[in-house]
């Protein structure tokens, strides 16, 4: 459904109807004659008497201001999943607790917004809730974000041209693909995150999806192999979930939960934002995104927003790779503008941006409450903006092509990139705070790896596969014998159990080949686990290295970067970038 036509209460503001009442610290409501009447059920207007119908004797109640009126007391069975906010007893309110927390993030034509909407009264939070539409994870995602975790959001931008004045911007009969993608990793600590851009004409292994018809029955769509990302939603009938597995496929991390969003996301959220300010290096005038700038600083919002972040002719190489850059841009901007306290304590402004939120976006099943997404904003309301690093999936141009339209993995940047994000490490240096148990755990960890180290050719050790790949073990046998000369070492078979991490089990007096055999596959101290010592197939003596899930590939450190590689493209959202 068009994004600009779900929830609609015929002209009115909704920013209008509600109101925040002083004495009570609520939105109450308010229809004037003239004004038109809301979709929402309206409450029962206050009785003219100073007193309110039924109050005990001798109490006054609350003055109501003429015109207004207050929301119905809930009802007994009301669902649980719409609780009235803040309903435990009238309190006078604290100045700075009129508004709560919102946060929106965007990304050229994909935007969300994640609202804390305290106060708003029982009505229109079920209106909030009507507002949102939901389509089914198809088990692709792991089931939903956890406070407790690291959190893993994809966003997704499509290229539907459905909404007012849409159709003029590339193709109109677009089925609606994955234009502009973004992977959010939020830290398990939350005090940085990483927002991971995946460039649309990425060659890719789509792979098979089940997804959920209109009618509620599935089917698995069949995957193709090189093909453009941006296929992996809309061509052949495909759905957001597919789009998850895709990146799932790609990098390795599964994402929580999903948004989706079209064009006329950028335009109504920035307009409900009072628009963003971005910077340009130079003078542009781009016929195909219809973006006429002039050299310096703008504040752009509603349809020249969507200009803005459409704009790839004018700007770097005149490729969807500098587009990436310059929404980016856009992105950082937002950021600020909603961490200002003109957004964050402006009730007219937040209840704006719940309005065009919740009609602009489509979320995954496991989000589709206004709770739910009030839940998960204040997790990344969190963060500082000077801990969020944009970033892009590192690319080479396609080897193939003669004419250059494609781009495909550089493999030597992208697994690391990739294996940053998956371990939860930070693109930022980020002061952590460790707890006295913590530091003491790390510092025996560390301890693990000092120390004498046997040669190579003296360790004895038996390779079990524990969450691998298959096959996995015997190359790493292959790779410790034919590259290391750790001769002493044999294939085990299969653990008992899947590990996600690898460890290396042995005897105290067996740490020194420990040490060297950590040594060779970059092992931590944390996965070094002192036990008993078993035997080989020989009868002797022997460690026991387990492979878990996060094994790579023979001969691949398990050691994790601490810092992205050399030339890997990266911004932080408090810094002013001016597009080139």
């Amino acid at each position: 459904m068009d994004a600009q036509g779900r929830g609609q209460a015929g002209d009115i503001d909704p920013a209008d109807q509600w109101v925040l009442n002083p004495h009570t610290g609520e939105y109450e409501l308010r229809l004037t004659p003239s004004a038109p009447q809301s979709g929402i059920p309206g409450p029962r207007r206050a009785a003219p008497s100073p007193n309110r119908a039924g109050a005990p004797a001798g109490r006054t109640a609350s003055p109501v201001a003429p015109g207004r009126t207050v929301p119905p007391p809930r009802r007994r069975g009301a669902p649980p999943e719409e609780p009235l906010p803040g309903r435990r007893g009238r309190r006078p309110v604290k100045k700075k607790s009129t508004a709560k927390k919102a946060l929106l993030w965007t990304g050229g034509t994909m935007a969300f917004v994640l609202v804390a909407a305290a106060g708003g009264g029982y009505l229109y939070i079920r209106h909030l809730n009507g507002n949102i539409t939901s389509v089914s994870d198809d088990g692709a995602s792991t089931g939903g974000f956890q406070t407790d975790k690291a959190i893993n959001i994809l966003l997704i931008g499509t290229d539907k041209r459905t909404g007012a004045g849409n159709g003029s911007y590339g193709d109109k009969d677009s089925v609606g693909h994955a234009d502009t993608t973004i992977l959010l990793h939020v830290s398990k600590d939350r005090t940085n995150a990483t927002a991971l851009s995946i460039p649309r004409d990425l060659i890719v292994d789509v792979p098979d999806c089940e997804t959920t018809q209109s009618d509620g029955t599935t089917k698995v769509i069949p995957g193709t192999d090189d093909v453009r990302f941006n296929t992996s939603l809309g061509q052949d009938e495909r759905t957001a979930s597919c789009t998850v597995r895709t990146v799932t496929e790609l990098t390795g991390i599964q994402a929580d939960n999903f948004m989706v969003a079209d064009f006329n996301a950028v335009k109504t959220l920035t307009t409900a934002v009072g628009g963003v300010e971005v910077c340009l290096a130079k003078d542009i005038d781009d016929e195909d995104s219809k973006l006429k700038l002039s050299k310096g600083t703008h504040t752009i919002s509603g349809e020249q927003a969507l200009a803005f972040v459409r704009t790839r002719h004018s700007v770097g190489f005149g490729g969807d790779l500098s587009r990436i850059g310059l929404q980016q841009q856009f992105l950082s901007a937002l950021m600020r503008k909603l961490k200002s306290n003109d957004t964050l304590t402006n009730p007219a402004k937040m209840i704006k941006l719940a309005e065009a939120g919740t009609k602009a976006l489509t979320v995954d099943s496991n989000l589709d409450s206004i709770g739910k997404l009030k839940d998960l904003g204040l997790e990344l309301g969190k963060l500082n903006v000077k801990n969020l690093t944009f970033t892009t999936v590192p690319v080479v141009d396609n080897p193939t092509e003669k004419v250059k339209a494609t781009v495909v993995l550089n493999n030597a940047t992208a697994p690391t990139v990739f294996d940053m994000i998956k371990n939860d490490v930070s693109f930022t240096e980020v002061k952590k705070k460790a707890s006295a148990s913590k530091s003491a755990e790390a510092a025996e960890e560390a301890a693990r790896l000092k120390g004498t180290k046997s040669a190579a050719s003296e360790v004895r050790v038996r390779i079990l596969n524990g969450g691998a790949v298959a096959g996995g073990a015997q190359a790493e046998l292959e790779y410790l014998q034919n590259e290391e000369g750790v001769l002493k070492s044999e294939n085990a078979g299969n653990a008992d159990a899947a590990l996600s991490k690898t460890t290396l089990e042995y005897a105290p007096d067996q740490a020194d080949q420990a040490r060297r055999l950590a040594a060779i596959l970059g092992l931590s101290g944390a996965q070094l686990k002192p036990g008993k010592s078993v035997t080989n197939s020989q009868g002797l003596p022997t460690m026991t290295l387990t492979l878990g899930k996060d094994f790579k590939g023979a001969g691949v450190s398990f050691t994790t970067a601490t810092k992205a590689p050399e030339g890997v493209q990266q911004s932080t959202a408090d810094k002013v970038e001016c597009a080139k």
